[in-house]
C-alpha cells in the first residue's frame, strides 16, 4: 500500500508540474514571494520609433498576421490595451500558455502584465527612446514566485525560457521594422 501511495503522490506531483509548466495552473499565495529581475535588455533598431511601435502593436491591436496567430491570440481588445494569450513552446511535447494584459502608449511604451501563467507575478515594459532615426528599445522586467527556495528555483527556469523567448521576439521585431523602414526610404 505504502508503495502505491508514493507512486500516486510522484504521479500527482508529475501532473502538477506539467499543468505550472503549461500555464493552466497558478499558485498565487503570496507566502515566501521572490521577485526578480528580468533584462535589462536593449535592441538597437535601425528604424524610426514610430515603426518600431507599430511593428509590436500590430498583432494586437490590429490583425494578428498569420506567422504569429499559432503564438498569439487576442482574447479582448479596447482601444489602449488588449488581454491576450501567448503560446510558447518549453519542450518537444510542451506549450505553455500565458495570459497577459498589454498596454500601448504610442509611440513610447507598451507594458505587459500577467494575468495567468507558470508563475504569479509578471510585469514587463518595452521603452522606446529615438535617438536620431534609430531606435533603441529597452526591455525590463520582475517575474515573482511564491514558496521561498523552491519558488526561487522554479522561478530561474522560467526566467531563462522567459527571457529566452522575448530575446527572440526581438529579434524579429527588429528584422520586420528595419525591413519596413528600408521600403520605406526607398518609398
Amino acid at each position: 500500500m505504502r508503495g502505491f501511495g508514493l507512486a500516486a503522490g510522484a504521479v500527482s506531483g508529475g501532473v502538477a508540474l506539467g499543468l505550472l509548466a503549461r500555464g493552466d495552473l497558478t499558485l498565487d499565495t503570496g507566502l515566501g514571494r521572490t521577485v526578480r529581475a528580468l533584462g535589462p535588455v536593449t535592441f538597437l533598431i535601425d528604424a524610426s520609433r514610430e515603426i518600431v511601435f507599430d511593428v509590436i502593436a500590430m498583432p494586437y491591436l490590429g490583425r494578428t498576421p498569420r506567422a504569429l496567430a499559432e503564438e498569439i491570440s487576442v482574447l479582448e481588445r479596447g482601444g489602449d490595451m488588449v488581454l491576450a494569450a501567448h503560446r510558447t513552446r518549453v519542450g518537444t511535447r510542451l506549450v505553455a500558455t500565458t495570459v497577459e494584459t498589454v498596454r500601448f502608449t504610442a509611440p513610447t511604451t507598451v507594458d505587459f502584465r500577467l494575468v495567468r501563467g507558470p508563475v504569479p507575478h509578471v510585469v514587463e515594459r518595452f521603452t522606446l527612446h529615438d535617438d536620431t532615426g534609430t531606435t533603441r528599445l529597452e526591455y525590463t522586467g520582475e517575474l515573482g514566485t511564491d514558496f521561498w527556495a523552491a519558488g526561487r528555483c522554479w522561478g530561474m527556469l522560467v526566467a531563462r525560457k522567459w527571457e529566452a523567448t522575448v530575446r527572440s521576439s526581438l529579434e524579429r521585431i527588429r528584422v520586420e521594422a528595419e525591413r519596413r523602414e528600408a521600403v520605406h526610404r526607398r518609398a
